[in-house]
């Protein structure tokens, strides 16, 4: 694979306090890797601003706010979340077929009214963090990998660009959806140098893009290293090695 297409893969995670220490990681790594992605975390500290400074700054971001409400909700916040230029956002796929449809139908409008670059929308099917048990806790009596391609399915009958999901799930995806422009973001990506944290379901970044993952979701491996460029390098290494 082409160096540059690699980069194009990596999305960091800025899951810091304070938009300077965000600022400080775009500065380092600006022309290391593809996207950046904004979460909770930051996005309730700094605010929708920082994110209109970052796309102004032709920064593609990722606006990792996960929305899960009643379809008129959600549909009205996804206008606003293409207002702020991101490239790429997502709701969660379990808030069912009428708010994945209303929020990508009335985006795409607004953005075909009001002159604005469509960003891809992609759905949320079940987090990293969460094991069987978890699911059960919630009445979801699937397997995991049966649920992920379930909400899957149902994230692309409805029209949306793609999904979050594990890498453990993506073969699953590929077999089990037929939109073969389908995207599947993949967080709990932990190189080989690197310990799982929180996330149970991960995998090494050479082994998700061999899955079929388009994009690569990475935080602390890269933002907590002490050298974040020579961190995010090793991990370009690490996919092009054969």
């Amino acid at each position: 694979m082409d160096l540059k297409m690699t980069k194009e893969k990596i999305i960091v995670a800025l899951d810091v306090e304070t938009a300077d220490a965000a600022r400080a990681i775009i500065d380092e790594l600006g022309g290391e890797v593809g996207a950046f992605k904004i979460g909770l975390q930051l996005l309730t500290a700094a605010g929708p601003a920082f994110v209109r400074e970052t796309v102004v700054r032709g920064v593609r971001v990722f606006l990792d706010v996960k929305f899960h409400d009643i379809p008129n909700t959600v549909a009205k916040a996804a206008v606003e979340v293409a207002r702020l230029g991101v490239w790429m956002f997502n709701v969660h796929a379990l808030g069912g077929g009428e708010m994945l449809r209303r929020a990508a139908g009335e985006m795409r409008e607004a953005c075909a009214r009001e002159g604005l670059a469509v960003p891809k929308l992609i759905g949320v099917t079940i987090l990293t963090s969460a094991g069987p048990e978890t699911l059960r806790e919630v009445g979801i009596e699937r397997e995991i990998d049966s649920e992920v391609v379930n909400l899957a399915r149902l994230t692309a009958k409805c029209g949306l660009d793609g999904v979050v999901a594990s890498p453990r799930e993506v073969e699953k995806i590929r077999s089990g959806v037929e939109k073969k422009d389908f995207l599947i973001v993949t967080p709990g990506i932990r190189p080989v140098f690197a310990t799982n944290d929180d996330q149970q379901r991960v995998m090494t970044p050479k082994e998700a893009i061999r899955q079929g993952a388009d994009y690569l979701v990475i935080g602390r491996p890269a933002t907590g290293a002490a050298d974040r460029r020579a961190a995010v390098r090793r991990i370009l290494e690490e996919i092009e090695s054969e």
